[in-house]
Order: C-alpha cells, then sequence, then structure tokens
C-alpha cells in the first residue's frame, strides 16, 4: 500500500528560468517590449469607432502638449499615427481633438438611471485641469443637450414649410426660440465650474491645433502616413454643428471671413452631420416663406428666434473675455515672477495663442461680427 502512494507522487517540476517567463540573456528585462501596431480592423460599429478617436485623440494631444509651447514636437510616431490617420478616414475626421470626440462622445453616468445632470456626469477621457477641465467638458455638453428640442424644431420647421402648415410652422419656431434661451441658461453654469486662470493657462493648449498657431508653424508629420508635415485646427465651439443648422434654417448670413472660418470648420464634424447642415441649406427658404406668407405671427415668431440667438452669442463674448481676454491680461501681470500654482497645478500660460481661439480665429471680432450679423437677420 506504502510502495503504491509513492508512485503517485508528482515529480516536482524543474527548477527552470522558462517556468517564471524570465530570458537567459535579459534576466528580469522583458525582451522586446514594443507591442505590435495598434490595428482598426477589430473594430465594430461607429460606437467603437468613436470612442477609440476619442481615445487616440487624447492621447495625441497629451503627447503633442505635453512639454508646454515651448517643447512641442514636429512628428507624431507611426504607432499612433498610423492607426489614428485609419480611424479617421474611416469616420471622415481629422486626426486631432474635435468638438465631437472632446464633448459629445465623452460623457458617461454615474448612476446609469440617473438624470443627465452635472452631479450625475463624468468624462471619459481627460487631461490637465482637474475640476475645471471636468466642468469645461461637461457645462458644454449640457449646451448641447439643451440645444435637443430646438434641432427637433428645425426638422419639424422644414417640414412645415414644405406642407405648408403654419400652425405647426409657428409651434416649430417657439419650440426653437425656448432651446437656444435654454442653452444660453446652461452656459451660465461655466462660472460655477470651470476656473478662467486653469481654463487659460493649463487646459486651453491641449485644444490646440498645428494650423494657424505660431507655437507649431510648420505643422505635425504623421509618420509612416505622409512624410510632409500635415495642419489641422484645434478644437472650437464653431465645430459644433448645432448654431450652424439654426443659421441655415433662419438665413443668418456672415461676413466672407467669418463665413470661410465656419465652413473650414464643418470639415472637423462628423459627415452625417455635415449633412444635417447641407439638408437645410438646400431646402426651401424659411425667411423668404414667412415674407410671402404675409404672417405677423410668423414674423414675431421668426425674430424672437433669430433674437434670442443674438443673446446666446452675447453671452459666449462674455464667457470668452473672462476666461481667455481677461484671463490673458492675468496671467501677463504675473509674467517675470516665476510660475505660480494654483491648487496642485503649476500655472504656466502659453502666449502664442492669447489673442485667437483654439480654432484659430481672432476670437473677438470674430465673435461680435458673428453676434452682429445675427441681429441683422431680424426681419
Amino acid at each position: 500500500m506504502m510502495e503504491n502512494n509513492n508512485e503517485n507522487e508528482e515529480k516536482p517540476l524543474l527548477f527552470t528560468l522558462r517556468r517564471f517567463h524570465l530570458s537567459e540573456d535579459y534576466g528580469f528585462l522583458l525582451p522586446n517590449p514594443l507591442m505590435p501596431q495598434l490595428s482598426s480592423q477589430h473594430l465594430k460599429g461607429h460606437r467603437e469607432l468613436h470612442l477609440a478617436h476619442l481615445a487616440l485623440s487624447f492621447i495625441t494631444m497629451g503627447f503633442v502638449w505635453q512639454e508646454g509651447e515651448e517643447g512641442t514636437v514636429k512628428l507624431l510616431p507611426r504607432n499612433l499615427a498610423v492607426p489614428y490617420w485609419e480611424l479617421s478616414q474611416m469616420l471622415g475626421l481629422p486626426p486631432i481633438l474635435v468638438h465631437a470626440d472632446f464633448v459629445l462622445a465623452n460623457w458617461k453616468k454615474k448612476n446609469l438611471n440617473g438624470p443627465l445632470e452635472i452631479e450625475n456626469l463624468d468624462t471619459i477621457f481627460s487631461l490637465p485641469g482637474g475640476e475645471s477641465l471636468r466642468g469645461f467638458i461637461l457645462v458644454t455638453l449640457l449646451v448641447e443637450k439643451a440645444a435637443a428640442p430646438g434641432v427637433k424644431a428645425v426638422v419639424q420647421a422644414g417640414n412645415a414649410i414644405l406642407q405648408p402648415d403654419k400652425e405647426a410652422l409657428h409651434k416649430a419656431l417657439q419650440e426653437m426660440a425656448k432651446a437656444i434661451k435654454e442653452m444660453t441658461d446652461a452656459l451660465k453654469r461655466m462660472h460655477d465650474y470651470v476656473d478662467p486662470g486653469i481654463f487659460y493657462a493649463v487646459i486651453r493648449i491641449f485644444l490646440s491645433g498645428w494650423k494657424d498657431n505660431p507655437a507649431m508653424p510648420g505643422g505635425l508629420i504623421y509618420e509612416g502616413v505622409s512624410d510632409e508635415p500635415m495642419s489641422y485646427s484645434g478644437g472650437s465651439a464653431a465645430q459644433s454643428t448645432v448654431l450652424h443648422a439654426f443659421d441655415e434654417l433662419l438665413t443668418i448670413r456672415h461676413s466672407k471671413e467669418s463665413t470661410a472660418f465656419l465652413h473650414r470648420m464643418r470639415d472637423y464634424m462628423p459627415p452625417h452631420h455635415r449633412a444635417f447642415i447641407e439638408e437645410i441649406q438646400s431646402a426651401p427658404s424659411l425667411k423668404q416663406h414667412i415674407l410671402s406668407s404675409g404672417s405677423e405671427k410668423l414674423r414675431i415668431a421668426y425674430n424672437q428666434c433669430v433674437s434670442v440667438l443674438a443673446d446666446l452669442r452675447t453671452y459666449h463674448i462674455a464667457i470668452v473675455t473672462k476666461f481667455i481676454i481677461t484671463a490673458a491680461a492675468n496671467a501677463k501681470a504675473k509674467k517675470g515672477k516665476e510660475s505660480h500654482w494654483v491648487g496642485s497645478l503649476q500655472i504656466n500660460p502659453p502666449s502664442s495663442l492669447q489673442e485667437r481661439g483654439t480654432g484659430g480665429s481672432g476670437i473677438l471680432s470674430f465673435l461680435k461680427s458673428v453676434r452682429d450679423t445675427t441681429r441683422a437677420g431680424i426681419i
């Protein structure tokens, strides 16, 4: 009986390096740690593609701007550049962080059954800027959410013109004006959630691009994609489809220069969002319809939409003044002193975009021009 037991005993495993994933030549070092290049071919559906674009956009912005405007890179490494380029081609988006990544696709609910309100929301990806960055993204998201009934009203208005149905058109214009007013109310929360000093000196550079930016005059080489550098604009509110859609429906005509910039920003929108604007553009003119109808009721409802849209743009100017122009002046006043700290963040503001938006526009003159041409649309 005893002898049998001895026969069944397992032999001890040989004491070898291989058993512990160790190498004779490298010891505890991992041989060839570089992974194979990321491939986009395993991603299914536009949700996965968008999430991947969001991830690679944040990694790219972090990589390019991590050393500030003094230490910018000239080349995006192949491991990042090639999959990022492939994904961008599949989505019809440029290979840079855009509004559709940064805001539209960068949120999650903390409690899935809870409301879409800032207390119950968080971002998926982040960059330096802490709570102020989170606030900036989520307040902008709430402005987009407030716009949703207005976007629905754009379609209802378009269909009411074709019917034609005067009552349905009047109701759609009232819904649209209400939504635009709620967008302004949502934007007011920026003051509660974002510190202007941190926005200007820490966050803003990570939203900057490599077109019309003195910090990166030569653009960026996407290694493995092209030997020539490419230039792309940074994130901008002008990349939000909402105001483009309202402008087209209300036939708001901006100056030649502003229109050129706004139209260029459409290349930074998802193709189906761009197509939505083009559909409105090609439809019969709302303004002409109202003028030829002779309806006072419709004229008043139309003018209300134009008026609240101008108010929203005026409020946006106030926000930009506080968070960029005034913040730039405050940063300038501290220049020459050592870079200071706000909480745990070191403040060393970039100087290359003092008067410009991250999209590259001359910011205040552009916003005022667009607001004034909006106001001029009143019948």
